[in-house]
Formats: C-alpha cells, sequence, structure tokens
C-alpha cells in the first residue's frame, strides 16, 4: 500500500516509515522544512515539502492523490504556543482531511492523546497549564472533525505518556483515554497494523484507541479492542 504521512520528521512518523517501508510499502511523507528531507528517504520514504499551515487542500489532495491512506503525525511541538496548536494539531490535521476525500482516499489514522476524553461535553480539566489545555483542545476539535466525516474511515489513536524505549510488542488497548506510558515504537506497530486493516476493510471506524503498554501481543491486543467497535 502507499500511505501518506503529514508531520513525516516527527518521532513516531518516523518509527512507522521505516516499520512501514520495511514491510515493502510506499511512504509518501510531508514536512514543511525541505532540509528534512534528506532524513525522510534514508527512513525510505519519498519526502514531499508542503506547509500544512500555509497551503489548501488541493495542495494535499495533489499528493495524496494514488495513496491508499493517509496518517497525520503532526504536531506544533511542545515548544510552540497555544496558537500554534490550533493552527497545527487541529487545522492541519482538519486539511489533511480536506485533501484525503478530495483525493478519495479513506482511510485515515489520527495520531491523538489521552486526555482528549476529557474535553467531551465542553469539559476542561483543572489541573494542566494553559498551553497543555489548548493543545488538548485542538485534538479533540481535530477528532470531533474527522471522526465525523462520512467521507472516511478514520481511527484516533490515544497515546500514553511517550517513550524512546524499544519496542515491547505488548499493549493494552482500550476505546478512550489510558492511563500509563508506551514506547513510540508499539505505537508506530499499531498505526501501520490498523492502516492494513483500515485498506483491506477490516476496522470498524470512526472509532478511538487508546494505547499503553501492557500484556498483551499487538494482534491479540487489537483483536480485542476491534471486537468492540
Amino acid at each position: 500500500m502507499r500511505v501518506l504521512v503529514a508531520g513525516a520528521h516527527g518521532k513516531i512518523a518516523r518509527l512507522l516509515t521505516r516499520h512501514l517501508s520495511a514491510d515493502g510499502h510506499e511512504v509518501v511523507g510531508l514536512v514543511r522544512d525541505p532540509g528534512q528531507v534528506p532524513d525522510l528517504e534514508s527512513d525510505g520514504a519519498r519526502g514531499v515539502v508542503v506547509d500544512l499551515e500555509r497551503a489548501g487542500a488541493d495542495d494535499v489532495a495533489a499528493v495524496a492523490q494514488g495513496c491508499d491512506a493517509v496518517v497525520f503525525a503532526a504536531g506544533a511541538g511542545p515548544g510552540s504556543g497555544a496558537a500554534r496548536k490550533d493552527t497545527v494539531d487541529r487545522g492541519a490535521a482538519v486539511l489533511l482531511a480536506d485533501g484525503a476525500e478530495a483525493a478519495g482516499v479513506r482511510p485515515y489514522v489520527l495520531v491523538s492523546s489521552t486526555g482528549v476524553g476529557a474535553m467531551q461535553d465542553g469539559a476542561l480539566p483543572d489541573d494542566v497549564g494553559d498551553v497543555f489545555l489548548a493543545y488538548l483542545q485542538a485534538k479533540a476539535a481535530a477528532e470531533d472533525d474527522v471522526l465525523a466525516r462520512p467521507g472516511l474511515a478514520a481511527v484516533a489513536v490515544r497515546p500514553g505518556s511517550l517513550t524512546d524505549e524499544a519496542a515491547t510488542g505488548r499493549l493494552h488497548l482500550t476505546t478512550g483515554d489510558v492511563d500509563g506510558s508506551v514506547p513510540r515504537a508499539d505505537v508506530a506497530a499499531l498505526c501501520a497494523a490498523l492502516l492494513g486493516r483500515l485498506v483491506d476493510g477490516e476496522v470498524v471506524a470512526p472509532a478511538v484507541v487508546g494505547v499503553v503498554a501492557g500484556d498483551d501481543d499487538l494482534g491479540t491486543a487489537l483483536e480485542g479492542i476491534l471486537s468492540r467497535t
């Protein structure tokens, strides 16, 4: 399959690209910095420069044409303020959805965040700072938009606290927020598995999948969660 990954220079995205490439899939990686393209190529992707804060849906659709699925793994980053949480974590995710629909691509994996469930029905957690609150609000708005589109088969992945430890292949999946941590490499493996199942029509979408380290192997954990979606 051919997969378009937005935010392809991020940690999860690069792990996902290597995973997909090793399995013989084609990855098209979107970045805004031309200097990051060589890194994408070393990961096995074809790098394309598109600034999702400035581009239009037609620009994204042109790159998505011929792809089997898209992944949103972009983020404004830990040093950014509340305004960029909205323009990237929400706005760019919505733009990718616009472009995917225009190109006729249905499978969409949105890398979201645990804590989004606490934002439902307008609730505001009182134990986070203003910038992290803006981040959760942006992720919640992105989920609301992307998962509601009948033109997409979308899954939002909500990881727990992320670590750079090696993949364990042992996960706990649920249908909402999670409490705990998980290696980024295991999140990437989960996203790859979801992409394959979405493309094959084996996932009931829209769906939310929370993920932390656990006791089940990926296949068992995924079968358990899909039976509840």
